[in-house]
């Protein structure tokens, strides 16, 4: 038994500890240090690290946890009660970037015949630009005391929305693009999957609530409740032909309403932060090769960026617009709704399973959130400070 793999999480770990310390101190999020570290030590620079059926194993447990704890996140309460609005805005905020991405690549590649791989590569690389990650926008809101306002309040339920809503296409998208699917069984079987999720969902949240009040704070329920993640991401994937991330998502979101969520949560994300996080967003960098970019590639990523961003601020701008927000109000989601991070890469980390997505492509993805990244808290900060009275609680 070689032990080489002990060698490249040492490397892996200590690299992405460092860089997305560097990340944060200027005022980026961690993981584009982390993306950065894997472009380091991977293949395009130090060559130190090699990809590995071990390290795909491990960034795909990685994805598993990160989306399970996005589902625990979700507020279902704050999430009814902004309802419409939010639904509203969320939906054009999927719909225009899901369009704006297909005809990007139909601009620079040429339309496929419908119902082709090349239509669904197409339709998958506005997939990606329907993931929003408003952890930037949140941060930023917060430093202004804005977050518990109209407007962020807004952002924020919208963003749990898109993230459901973009979770479905994918699961579509991906089921349709198999050559042996029936387009009309993988619409039974995502509808399927669904009404499981709601019957089974609602009992083990009633399972789940007696033991977390007969064993309050204990660390049985954590471990259940990941057992339940991988359970479920397992049925999706083998019993219903949808993504694991779709299944570990709903896992989540089964859970989020118990009362110790906030404990499950933390313990759940112990070992996605020490470990599988890490190795999933250095993954990433390990993954794209420079080798192989060219003008072309170049220029489809600066295309993808500025679609991206314009098709996110036009969408929920407009959609803000017209649920009687100020003109000034709906920039301000727009532009808060921008942000792409942790959930675009794990989409395109799907893709890249499934063959839907080519790994020169990460290059795209990973501008994109640098770009985003550090233009949304700029553009807000200059949003607000034209404000000339306080925004309405």
């Amino acid at each position: 038994m070689e032990y080489t793999f002990l060698r490249d999480l040492a490397i892996i770990i200590i690299f992405a500890k460092c860089f997305g310390i560097v990340a944060r101190k200027l005022k980026a999020p961690s993981v584009v240090g982390e993306i950065l570290a894997g472009l380091l030590i991977g293949p395009s620079f130090l060559g130190l690290v090699d990809q590995s059926d071990f390290l795909v194993m491990m960034a795909e447990i990685g994805v598993i946890l990160m989306m399970f704890s996005a589902g625990l996140e979700t507020n279902l309460k704050e999430l009814i009660k902004t309802g419409p609005v939010a639904l509203a805005i969320a939906c054009c905020g999927v719909f225009i970037p899901l369009a704006g991405g297909t005809l990007l690549y139909w601009g620079f590649y040429g339309m496929a015949p419908t119902g082709s791989h090349e239509f669904y590569k197409a339709i998958f690389i506005g997939v990606i630009m329907t993931a929003t990650s408003v952890s930037i926008t949140v941060q930023c809101l917060k430093e202004m005391g804005k977050l518990k306002g109209k407007v962020g309040t807004t952002i924020l339920s919208a963003a749990i929305i898109d993230d459901v809503i973009g979770i479905i296409v994918l699961t579509f998208v991906i089921g349709f693009e198999n050559p042996d699917s029936n387009p009309g069984q993988v619409v039974i079987n995502t509808v399927l999957f669904f009404i499981l999720a709601i019957v089974v969902g609602f009992v083990l949240y009633k399972i789940f609530n007696k033991l977390d009040k007969r064993y309050p704070h204990t660390r049985r329920i954590p471990i259940l409740s990941v057992g339940l993640c991988f359970a479920l991401a397992y049925i999706a994937e083998e019993y219903f032909g949808i993504a694991d991330i779709t299944g570990a998502y709903v896992a989540g979101i089964i859970l989020c309403s118990v009362k110790d969520h906030d404990y499950i949560e933390e313990k759940a994300d112990i070992a996605s932060y020490m470990i599988f996080g890490p190795i999933f967003f250095t993954g990433i960098g390990l993954k794209t090769d420079f080798s192989t970019l060219d003008v072309s590639i170049m220029l489809f990523s600066i295309g993808f960026v500025g679609v991206a961003l314009i098709t996110k601020i036009v969408g929920c701008g407009l959609m803000a617009k017209i649920c009687k927000f100020s003109a000034h109000d709906s920039l301000k989601i727009g532009i808060g709704m921008m942000t792409r991070g942790e959930v675009a890469l794990i989409v395109s980390q799907k893709g890249l399973s499934v063959g839907l997505l080519d790994p020169i492509y990460f290059t795209a993805v990973i501008l994109l959130i640098i770009v985003s990244s550090i233009s949304t808290p700029i553009m807000l900060k200059l949003l607000y400070a034209k404000d000339k009275v306080p925004e309405e609680a």
